[in-house]
């Protein structure tokens, strides 16, 4: 070959390997140009002492710590009531609009599915599954209920015997935690008594104060009622027992009702956001799952570390609203269509 021939075709090579190379290294930074330049604003669907409220506060302190944020504010926004609607609606009002976002569980969806809420993931933007966790039953600590076994045998001699303290709408995977229990035991769902509270904390309250007789909540949320002394677990939905101060509390399958039910706890941001947008909380929030405060709170916490992100999370949530929807139908939780 002609030297001089083969040095241009060397040089057209490199200079195409260079380029290709250089655009490669490019995209991260095309995809990561969005900051955040004023305040963030995390959105709670539930009033202060809920376990989406302390998600919520703990990922705002973990942001802040590791400057995951820039040199932004980042606050904190309650706004309970409508199982979540409220929050959700005022979410979607900042479209496209990165600044914007809020903690979200499984009921995003079952409010959906139930017909309680207007909105769900598809009306706003996916962001990340954080943890899942498993939903407990608590009763005041001085309860003359010793079990959940106990519970069922009572419920079936008169299902509107005991009423049980849900936060914060019918269908949701705290409710899920009791009614799949009674359900699986022949128990009329129709015929129990379940207030609605705006929030774990507040249906806490509820018990600790004699206005309701049992509590299903995430794991998460009993913690510091079980370390306090207030409350006592009387059954887990889990498939096996938790460890920790959760250890000596038994399944729900232990004690004859073959119920196991989850909550996860993710991330949404506002509808239609900009590619760029998603990137940059791609990037936080997995050096968020990464740092050792969040990975010391799974612990603590009994949170199994489920993260996925953005792309992951559509996906995940598609495949969970249908499960869901077969699930709930089968709870007599899904109104018929008119």
């Amino acid at each position: 070959m002609n030297h001089s021939k083969q040095r241009n075709t060397m040089s057209t090579a490199l200079q195409t390997a260079l380029g290709a190379a250089l655009f490669a290294a490019s995209l991260p930074a095309m995809a990561q140009a969005w900051q955040p330049d004023k305040n963030i604003e995390i959105i709670i669907n539930t009033a202060p002492g809920s376990g989406q409220d302390s998600t919520g506060r703990l990922v705002q302190s973990i942001l802040q710590d590791r400057k995951l944020a820039g040199t932004a504010s980042i606050t904190i926004n309650n706004k309970p009531g409508g199982g979540g609607a409220i929050a959700y609606t005022y979410l979607q009002a900042h479209p496209g609009n990165g600044h914007f976002v809020s903690i979200a569980s499984k009921s995003l969806l079952t409010n959906h599915i139930s017909g309680r809420a207007p909105l769900t993931y598809t009306h706003l933007t996916p962001l990340a599954i954080l943890f899942d966790e498993y939903i407990a039953v608590a009763v005041k600590a001085d309860s003359p209920i010793k079990n959940g076994r106990e519970i069922i045998e009572r419920m079936k001699k008169d299902p509107g015997s005991l009423s049980f303290g849900v936060a914060t709408s019918l269908g949701n995977p705290n409710h899920q935690g009791i009614a799949m229990a009674l359900k699986v035991s022949g128990i009329d769902l129709r015929k129990t008594k379940t207030p609605v509270f705006q929030s774990g904390g507040n249906a806490i309250t509820a018990l600790l104060g004699g206005h309701v007789d049992a509590v299903p909540g995430s794991v998460g949320l009993m913690r510091k009622y079980v370390e306090a002394g207030t409350v006592r677990l009387v059954a887990i939905a889990s498939p096996q027992r938790l460890g920790g101060i959760f250890a000596n509390t038994p399944t729900w399958k232990e004690q004859g009702a073959d119920a196991v039910v989850s909550n996860w706890r993710g991330y949404v941001g506002a509808p239609n956001m900009t590619p760029a947008q998603i990137a940059y909380w791609d990037n936080a929030l997995k050096q968020l799952t990464q740092s050792e405060a969040w990975k010391k709170e799974l612990v603590e916490n009994n949170w199994d570390n489920e993260y996925r992100n953005a792309a992951e999370t559509k996906k995940y949530m598609d495949a969970d609203y249908a499960e869901l929807k077969v699930f709930l139908t089968e709870l007599e939780l899904v109104k018929p269509s008119k």
